[in-house]
């Protein structure tokens, strides 16, 4: 598929800080959507069933983001988000760790679980009890889990690649993007053929499906 924008010019709000703008943009899976301030990238947005309510819901989540037009010069911290979404997409090797986000909205678990989602190689998977071990938070699993489903930032902060305990009945755990698990499970079985894995060493994920 194409790389088009869809998606002005910043704006100062009460001559204090500028305001948000956001953009759509082509990739494999279809039409996704980057939001950013002056500091980094303050959402992302995977499909949602149809182009029309992607677009619809980037304007919900950003309601004072100005829609960046084609052919808008962007910083080149959104070029580089939008790069990794697309190679994420197209089964490509992406690196998520080095993209730069607006955290300041964030609370200092969030940010600190982010930050190790974001260590993930791409092809792995962890679990949310993993994540919660390495903040130092026994038991914290639950609440990993329901930060997980609260982030803004999918797939750049890869929450699909944090699973439920093997051998869980909640199989591949929730996933809050259009589809749910079976989008999840898209997005697992792309990255296992971006690096090279058979479909078993991420769990049963059929790859001919998707």
């Amino acid at each position: 598929m194409g790389s088009s924008i869809e998606g002005g010019e910043g704006a100062e709000a009460g001559g204090l800080s500028p305001l948000l703008q956001y953009l759509c943009f082509d990739t494999a899976i279809g039409l996704c959507g980057l939001a950013w301030s002056g500091q980094g990238i303050v959402g992302s947005q995977l499909p949602e069933a149809s182009r029309g309510e992607t677009r619809d819901r980037m304007r919900q989540r950003f309601p004072t983001a100005r829609k960046a037009r084609e052919g808008d010069a962007v910083p080149a911290f959104v070029q580089d988000a939008m790069a990794c979404v697309k190679a994420l997409a197209s089964a490509r090797p992406a690196v998520v760790s080095h993209v730069v986000l607006d955290e300041r909205e964030l609370t200092p678990f969030q940010r600190a679980l982010f930050t190790l989602a974001r260590q993930i190689p791409q092809g792995q998977t962890r679990s949310y009890g993993e994540l919660a071990a390495q903040l130092k938070m026994p038991g914290g699993a639950r609440a990993v889990g329901q930060a997980m489903g609260l982030n803004p930032f999918a797939p750049i902060v890869p929450c699909h690649r944090v699973l439920p305990a093997a051998g869980s009945r909640a199989g591949l755990g929730g996933f809050s993007a259009h589809g749910g698990a079976v989008t999840k499970a898209r997005l697992l079985a792309l990255e296992a053929r971006a690096t090279g894995q058979w479909v078993g060493q991420q769990g049963s994920l059929d790859l001919d499906h998707f």
